[in-house]
């Protein structure tokens, strides 16, 4: 594609952002504007003044833009704009990389369009049965949020027809092509409408995305806002490392800086099992994240990180993609990854909002290639501290302060988050403080409560009723299955 911006030029390559960030300066309803209000939305993002006005006007997009950064808002006020609430079929797809990304999308999505008619947006992922997705969808849908293989199964089986469509969204486009969903993306862009819009947005520019362009998208004006971190905004330390050293090394830099939260990167997934093996034994709160976890590990894996129960999350790349937790302290780099791309998108996962984060990488002299593509990448020299000067502090292991609660019951027996605090905050006598985030899904409910009462929070559950009825509870606790 000519022009087309490569991971090197990083200054925005489409209209400059407009003059106002004001929502108000958009072609947007009254009620939407006043809805974003009421959520807090004061004022655009770069990647949302960069998008949203061609977005609106109907125009084709590429645009480069990492997870926190706003674009799921771009995408979904921009498709929300061009659907008909009284027309009762698909008008929107959104293909997303994993479930995860999926239902944050799904639940922004939910949250912008309150101030439409009743709008109603179906998740169609794997790792959950074909027939609850297929009633969903025989009941009606305006816009769909899937991964790609189980949007073209509901295709094939023709649960979902796409004659409707009129903008197909395509987020981190990049992650969807490493994780080999190229041919299956074509497939499902086919089956709809030629006379559509397509918005495409991306953190790299691997060389597929030009590919996919070239295929299916009309003339797409292409954005790329500044992808850098704010210098002193995350503190950077490198410690060269010999391999035997490295995992080790990880747990010398979790007692030196004992981050209340942080994500460890591995570059494969046998070093995640390694390294949480090693956490583990040495009394850390780990869990690790990786392609191969059943879907309803990695929902307990991610609920207890998210929910302050877990400190070190160990990672892959792919799998935590779309993750976007909410006050990150650290992220520790355990291989350096060979794309420098991806090693601003890790550490951009701290520092988040008005917080100061800290990146702590290792690296081999092996790596050293890869670091020296990073410093160029970044325009500055990394800065190099000695293993041996981490010396533990504070007292005792690392221990988060939250444990999580599983009940069984949720959305299907009409059980809300409300219902579950009002259960510990009333009858059962817990303050409010002592109870932390609660996440209701479809067939379980997971609720974090302040360590010091956890295990007979699980009695008074057990004993007691939420909404009227007995439940079922027990202790979240690394692969724990039994019921109190």
């Amino acid at each position: 594609m000519p022009g087309y911006p490569g991971p090197d030029n990083r200054a925005m390559t489409s209209k400059e952002t407009p003059a106002s960030t004001d929502f108000s300066a958009l072609a947007l309803s009254p009620a939407m504007l006043a809805n974003l209000q009421q959520l807090g939305y004061t004022s655009m993002t770069p990647i949302q003044a960069a998008s949203l006005p061609p977005a609106l006007l109907g125009k084709d997009l590429i645009a480069q833009a990492s997870t926190g950064s706003g674009k799921t808002a771009a995408f979904a006020l921009a498709l929300l704009a061009n659907l008909n609430p009284r027309r009762f079929a698909v008008q929107a797809l959104v293909l997303c990389p994993t479930r995860e990304l999926a239902d944050q999308v799904t639940t922004e999505i939910r949250r912008l369009a309150r101030a439409e008619e009743n709008i109603k947006v179906v998740t169609l992922c794997g790792g959950v049965p074909l027939r609850g997705q297929m009633l969903s969808l025989e009941h009606g849908a305006h816009i769909v949020v899937g991964t790609p293989g189980r949007v073209m199964d509901h295709l094939e089986r023709q649960h979902l027809t796409l004659e409707a469509l009129n903008t197909l969204v395509l987020d981190e486009a990049d992650r969807m092509l490493d994780m080999g969903f190229f041919d299956d993306i074509v497939t499902v862009a086919r089956q709809c409408p030629k006379e559509r819009q397509t918005l495409l947005f991306s953190a790299t520019y691997p060389e597929g995305i030009a590919k996919l362009s070239a295929q299916f998208m009309k003339s797409p004006e292409q954005i790329t806002v500044q992808a850098q971190h704010a210098e002193g905004k995350i503190e950077q330390r490198w410690y060269e490392v010999k391999n035997s050293e490295r995992l080790h090394g990880v747990s010398q830099l979790l007692n030196h800086f004992r981050p209340d939260s942080s994500i460890a990167f591995c570059n494969t997934k046998q070093q995640c099992r390694d390294l949480v093996a090693v956490l583990q034994a040495q009394g850390f709160s780990a869990l690790a994240l990786f392609g191969e976890l059943e879907q309803r590990e990695r929902d307990q894996v991610l609920v207890q990180f998210a929910n302050r129960s877990c400190s070190v999350l160990v990672a892959t790349d792919v799998a935590a993609r779309g993750l976007d937790i909410a006050n990150l302290a650290a992220v520790i780099n355990v291989d350096v990854t060979p794309d420098p791309e991806v090693h601003i998108h890790r550490i951009g996962r701290t520092g988040r909002g008005d917080a100061e984060g800290l990146a702590l990488n290792l690296a081999s002299l092996d790596e050293m290639g890869s670091v020296g593509k990073i410093e160029q990448l970044q325009g500055r020299e990394s800065r190099w501290f000695p293993l041996a000067d981490l010396t533990p502090t504070g007292s005792g292991p690392l221990v988060p302060p939250m444990v999580t609660l599983q009940i069984i019951g949720g959305r299907k027996e009409k059980i809300r988050a409300g219902d579950v605090l009002g259960a510990l905050t009333g009858d059962m006598g817990y303050t409010r403080e002592q109870v932390g985030k609660i996440n209701v899904n479809d067939f379980s409910t997971y609720v974090a409560v302040d360590r010091a009462i956890g295990a007979q929070a699980v009695q008074r559950l057990n004993s007691g009723r939420v909404k009227g009825k007995s439940v079922k509870a027990r202790l979240v606790s690394g692969n724990e299955e039994n019921f109190e």
